[in-house]
């Protein structure tokens, strides 16, 4: 088929848009609400109106490229004066109702809206709407992720990740008009389905949706002379923080996060691939006792999204998940009794703060049952945008800073298989090294377990543990859309797994809720960043969690051996059911909304 583009000639398939013929070809055309990484292009914003004339018609038709399928013949415009004024017309209106308050805003200084507006040559804001949110303020709350409907442009990328991508649908439309926001289905995340994973965050390209920011509750703890700051920094941090500051994606900044930390005055500084190694320790003697006894399948538990999802929509897959705490909770435990007790700290006086890649770490953190007598084992947790922000409050430019090392005596080393749990399937080949090398003696020859290391939602694969359980069965999952279809399997008898890993985040670690965001983009940066986690377990000096010299005087000194009756009690925990009040129903909505079409 063909049609021409502002002159040019241009072949085209059947049902293509035009936005998406016109970037095949390279020609611009600003979009807002489109986000073409989840397949989201519901034309609300009106930025992306083009000038169309088909053949035979006496007069133009504006319409907007990204839901548009291009026709035969027809002739396009991108920009003529009429479609640039609307354009701008549009974005003002856009503008109006929106809180321009951009100093105060979770997104300042890397704000698509701004980007556009600028895109389109906004030079006038002429009218101000603001009876829809001035009297709202934000509920921080104690919940990880905020809203604030005073900067949503109703674009409904949040609705259509949480609903296509993750398949939970946790979030809807509210309101008519100005007063149009989103909202939890059932009105709280206690009844709705929301998991707390942070997906929306991503896509969200105002500063409507953001984490619960605790940067000053850190400061606050700097400042104090009698708190001793405990710093943790968990794998995907290193890989996914460089472009923060302007070093290319995938960069391992792991040595100037610490000189940073050292910069702004942490006491102690610690690895949360330390707890990894622990955590693959205590799993992974947990799933072969589990093997002997033919109790299967086992679910891993480092992800406090996938728990949230099993203990909201699968209660009954409960008992088949690991006891086993994640690596964040495990190096706050461990840092509040035995560092605490070899180090001479009273652990009244530590705070434990977490650098994570992940918002639901913030709700993990606050679980009644990872404390004791009410007091956190870790007290705060700290979003990657949370830390940029952080360092920037102190004056600290990453890219200036020359590389330190982690120097704690206790608690600082990991191995190649605590690194690789940043990213989807490096749970299981870690844990996979350790129970081998547990089971004969002697260790995994071909050390890169490569058939778990595609990029799937749902991949499997065959083991040979060796001695009394020969071959396993084992699967991994990023995502919960695919996490979904796999837990129904098991709970259905149609899937059959020994060992299963769950990551809610598509990606793993390295694309989780509380990272980077980018502009107009969806987790760009997926495969460079994981393959740099790749790359620091090849060049470990120890790729083995058994081999860590540090956990081995762990385990020697303080809890004896994994899964011993001290260690049970203090890296282990338990789930409990907590039912969503709104089920989740993606098939009775898309029946809805194909019911709706057909009677227009």
């Amino acid at each position: 088929m063909d049609a021409k583009i502002n002159g040019r000639d241009i072949v085209f398939e059947t049902n293509e848009t035009i936005l998406g013929v016109a970037r095949r070809h390279g020609i611009f055309i600003p979009t807002l609400c489109e986000l073409n990484d989840i397949d989201h292009a519901p034309g609300t914003c009106r930025i992306c109106l083009v000038e169309v004339r088909r053949p035979g018609g006496a007069e133009p038709e504006y319409l907007t490229a990204c839901d548009t399928p291009l026709g035969e013949g027809w002739q396009v415009l991108t920009r003529t004066a009429q479609v640039e004024e609307m354009r701008r017309l549009q974005m003002e209106m856009t503008m109006a109702d929106h809180h321009q308050d951009c100093s105060t805003c979770p997104r300042n200084g890397n704000c698509e809206l701004l980007s556009v507006a600028n895109s389109v040559g906004l030079k006038q804001i002429r009218f101000r709407y603001t009876e829809g949110w001035q009297d709202l303020e934000p509920d921080h709350g104690t919940q990880p992720v905020v809203y604030d409907r005073s900067r949503c442009i109703r674009c409904q990328r949040c609705v259509a990740v949480c609903r296509k991508v993750q398949g939970v649908d946790a979030l809807e439309m509210t309101g008519w008009g100005r007063t149009a926001g989103i909202r939890l289905k059932g009105g709280s995340v206690e009844v709705s389905p929301c998991v707390t994973c942070g997906q929306c965050v991503m896509v969200c390209p105002t500063g409507a949706l953001a984490e619960r920011d605790q940067t000053q509750e850190v400061l606050d703890c700097l400042a104090d002379p009698d708190i001793v700051t405990v710093f943790q920094v968990a794998p995907a941090i290193r890989v996914g923080f460089g472009e923060e500051f302007g070093l290319p994606p995938g960069t391992n900044v792991e040595g100037q996060i610490i000189a940073a930390l050292r910069g702004i005055g942490a006491d102690v500084i610690l690895d949360t691939n330390f707890g990894a190694d622990v955590v693959i320790m205590e799993e992974g003697t947990e799933l072969l006792g589990k093997l002997a006894e033919k109790k299967r399948p086992v679910f891993t538990s480092c992800c406090p999204a996938w728990i949230n999802f099993a203990e909201k929509h699968y209660p009954d897959i409960l008992p088949l998940l690991s006891s086993t705490r994640s690596p964040q909770a495990v190096v706050g435990k461990i840092a509040k009794t035995y560092l605490a007790e070899k180090r001479g700290f009273d652990p009244a006086r530590m705070r434990v703060i977490s650098i994570m890649p992940c918002t639901a770490k913030k709700e993990e953190a606050a679980r009644p049952v990872l404390g004791e007598h009410g007091v956190p084992d870790v007290d705060i947790v700290l979003t990657m945008r949370e830390f940029a922000r952080l360092l920037r409050r102190e004056g600290i430019d990453l890219k200036s800073l020359e590389p330190s090392a982690y120097d704690d005596p206790l608690m600082s080393e990991y191995s190649g298989a605590g690194a690789i749990f940043g990213t989807t399937g490096g749970v299981m080949e870690a844990a996979v090294r350790t129970m081998y090398y547990v089971v004969n003696g002697k260790e995994l020859e071909h050390i890169e377990v490569s058939q778990l290391r595609g990029f799937e939602n749902v991949r499997s694969a065959h083991v040979n543990l060796g001695g009394q359980y020969g071959e396993i069965k084992v699967a991994m999952c990023h995502g919960l859309k695919g996490t979904r279809e796999l837990v129904e399997a098991v709970l259905d008898g149609r899937a059959d797994f020994d060992f299963i890993e769950i990551m809610a985040c598509p990606g793993g670690c390295v694309d989780g809720g509380g990272t980077l965001r980018s502009k107009k983009a969806y987790i760009p940066y997926a495969m460079k960043r994981r393959e740099t986690i790749f790359n620091i377990d090849r060049k470990a000096r120890v790729r083995q969690s058994h081999n860590n010299t540090q956990v081995k005087k762990l385990y020697a000194d303080y809890l004896g051996a994994p899964h011993s009756e001290k260690a049970h009690h203090m890296l282990h925990t338990q789930y409990a059911p907590r039912p969503c009040g709104v089920e989740a129903d993606i098939r009775a909505a898309w029946e809805e909304l194909r019911k709706q079409d057909g009677k227009e």
